[in-house]
């Protein structure tokens, strides 16, 4: 008993330098800043079978673009992803028939400068404006009864089969078709021919007036003066010979 109340001074003089020293003070940890604007490519590269599409968005360039629109826009962006079942059942050669200009076109009118849920499509006004523009040429319509959605273009009737990506800024959404327009195929207008200018014809040198002119049609064309010579010449000989 008395070893214990011994002891008790020390312990009393430990606890009281522990909880009398100074803690060091740590600055508080930074906190994370807002998210940055989702990565389309990212979106499809998770969710699988979008081999083809990331593809094209990529050699396209497309990609960027729509990443910077999000990122400077609070319109938000529609896009209808065609699966890598979607491009086989393409006809052969298609992809491959397609200029650089018409490839970019064609992920363009894959792509709304709008945000759309599933129950905004039915009250969504016709034809969808793309990015593609000029909506004669590349029609695109949509109808919606509660969750099921049809995309119809001038070639393609196609349905969105899943949400891929959805938030208040993007939403992605899988069609079973490649949304095709009429307007992909039609081959530009010839370029005028160029308008050749009329030669004129010129002349260096004026003819005199002693000279005789011919004409296209053959005949000749006497100066006055030349016709006078040959008047007093004529007179001439007619006084000689009487």
């Amino acid at each position: 008993m008395e070893q214990i109340f011994s002891t008790f001074p020390l312990v009393f003089f430990f606890l009281f330098f522990i909880y009398s020293t100074p803690t060091l003070s740590q600055s508080p940890a930074p906190a994370p800043g807002p998210p940055g604007p989702p990565d389309i490519i990212a979106i499809l590269q998770k969710a699988r079978q979008y081999t083809t599409f990331i593809r094209l968005l990529k050699t396209t360039q497309v990609a960027d673009q729509l990443n910077t629109q999000l990122s400077k826009s609070n319109q938000g962006l529609t896009i209808f992803a065609p699966t890598d079942a979607a491009f086989t059942s393409l006809k052969p050669g298609t992809l491959n028939s397609l200029t650089d200009q018409q490839k970019v076109e064609l992920i363009q009118f894959h792509v709304v400068s709008l945000f759309f849920s599933i129950s905004q499509f039915q009250t969504a006004s016709n034809p969808l404006r793309t990015q593609v523009g000029n909506d004669e040429q590349f029609p695109l319509n949509v109808t919606a009864t509660g969750n099921q959605v049809n995309i119809t273009t001038d070639m393609v009737n196609a349905t969105v089969a899943n949400t891929v990506y959805t938030d208040n800024l993007l939403a992605v959404y899988q069609v079973d078709k490649v949304l095709l327009p009429h307007g992909l195929f039609v081959p530009p207008p010839p370029a005028p021919a160029p308008v050749k200018p009329e030669k004129q014809a010129t002349s260096n040198s004026s003819p005199s007036d002693d000279t005789a002119r011919v004409d296209t049609s053959g005949g000749i064309h006497l100066s006055q003066h030349a016709i006078r010579a040959m008047s007093s010449l004529i007179f001439v000989l007619a006084a000689f010979c009487f």
